[in-house]
């Protein structure tokens, strides 16, 4: 499937000079770009999660009593590899 996006001239030429450097397709540093933008902008509302989620006191202390309990699986008999 494809489509026609519409992108500023300064966003064009800076597409097609990091194609040309690499020497990879537009389409594949287009989607290279996207990937990582939207791994850029899962992490920040992951970390907005857990900032707003610290502010919470009382949240924020079952987090850590929850994490405390994951933390007893460590010992739960297994060898390590």
């Amino acid at each position: 499937m494809s489509a026609t996006v519409r992108i500023n001239q300064s966003a064009w030429q800076a597409l097609k000079l990091i194609a040309f450097q690499t020497g990879e397709p537009m389409q594949a540093v287009l989607d290279k770009a996207i990937e990582a933008y939207r791994r850029q902008y899962f992490l920040q509302k992951a970390n907005n999660a857990y900032e707003a989620l610290r502010e919470n006191t009382e949240a924020w202390q079952e987090e850590i009593k929850e994490r405390e309990a994951w933390d007893d699986t460590l010992g739960d008999g297994l060898k390590e590899i």
